[in-house]
């Protein structure tokens, strides 16, 4: 890869340029951003660029710093699912983030799809966690984007996540109403929980399969909580599979976030990630019918139906929406 691309995002609209950088690169000191680019380390294609100059909003910048490019392969651009002239959307793998963090480069969704409608602005509409598989939907213009944002804050897109879960729940269905915040009796800081004074949260389950050792369950959040699915079905008694935070002693997550994993970690875990996946949005078009855009199951998790007992045909029978 001969430069990274960094996207800046709307929060950081009018901020100088070396302090925009050193800010998303803490290891870059504000004199060192500087240089990087008084040294032609970075550019972007339609402006000349100062240590003085104001970023914009969605504009890509282009990185040509040593430290910051990968040395990874490119993964293949996820498929396409929907596109229209307003709207496109992935199937994104799970492993995949949907936009580049912190100082080491990894790739990203934003700039797979760039690559693969390249001089577009493309924008994400919305966020899926890096172990979550499924649909993701991006904008083609910024009114697109103003658009399908404001519908997800105004919780007029329904969405579908598929969940494989542990063992056999003892409900066929249920409805959760139970508020979420920071478990401050976890040492994990960034661990989330049902508590009294959290932020209101309402998820609806239901069970498709009941399979040897593992349950597939629809479910389709109401609110948008950090977290909340794998939250509530723990809640519920029924965690993810594979879900390293939620279900398991704090050791589990904390012996991987320090590089010293468990021995007996995959017999814990039993599959590499939580299988999660965003199987379908409803949403709001811009220009005012409404889309159904589904993903179909990613092949890890098929397989785990597999072995517990159901094709992934079977998995596609039952039905996702309600």
């Amino acid at each position: 890869m001969d430069h990274r691309p960094v996207t800046v995002p709307d929060g950081a609209a009018g901020m100088r340029l070396d302090a925009f950088l050193a800010r998303r690169f803490p290891h870059l000191s504000r004199s060192a951003a500087a240089r990087a680019v008084r040294d032609g380390h970075v550019s972007t294609t339609d402006r000349a660029l100062k240590p003085s100059s104001l970023v914009r909003a969605g504009e890509d910048l282009r990185l040509t710093m040593p430290d910051l490019l990968s040395s990874g392969p490119e993964p293949d651009v996820p498929d396409v699912v929907h596109e229209d002239p307003r709207l496109v959307a992935f199937s994104k793998p799970p492993e995949l983030l949907c936009h580049p963090v912190g100082a080491q480069f990894a790739w990203s969704l934003i700039g797979l799809a760039r690559k693969r409608f390249p001089g577009e602005e493309l924008r994400l509409c919305h966020r899926l966690d890096r172990d979550t598989s499924g649909v993701i939907l991006l904008a083609r213009d910024l009114e697109a984007d103003r658009h399908v944002k404001a519908a997800f804050k105004a919780r007029q897109v329904r969405k579908t996540y598929w969940a494989i879960v542990r063992g056999s729940p003892d409900w066929d269905a249920i409805d959760v109403d139970a508020p979420i915040g920071d478990d401050t009796t976890s040492p994990v800081k960034l661990k989330r929980g049902v508590v009294p004074d959290g932020q209101p949260a309402r998820t609806r389950f239901r069970v498709l399969a009941r399979l040897e050792g593992v349950t597939l369950v629809t479910c389709r959040p109401e609110t948008g909580r950090t977290h909340q699915l794998r939250v509530h079905l723990t809640h519920v008694g029924a965690p993810i599979l594979g879900d390293r935070l939620y279900g398991q002693p704090p050791e589990v997550f904390l012996s991987i976030y320090e590089g010293r994993p468990l021995p007996d970690l995959p017999s814990r875990l039993l599959h590499p990630r939580h299988c999660l996946h965003a199987r379908a949005l409803h949403v709001p078009h811009p220009d005012g019918h409404t889309v159904h855009i589904r993903a179909p199951m990613p092949g890890d998790m098929a397989e785990v139906l597999k072995r517990a007992g159901l094709t992934p045909a079977g998995a596609r029978s039952g039905s996702p929406g309600w």
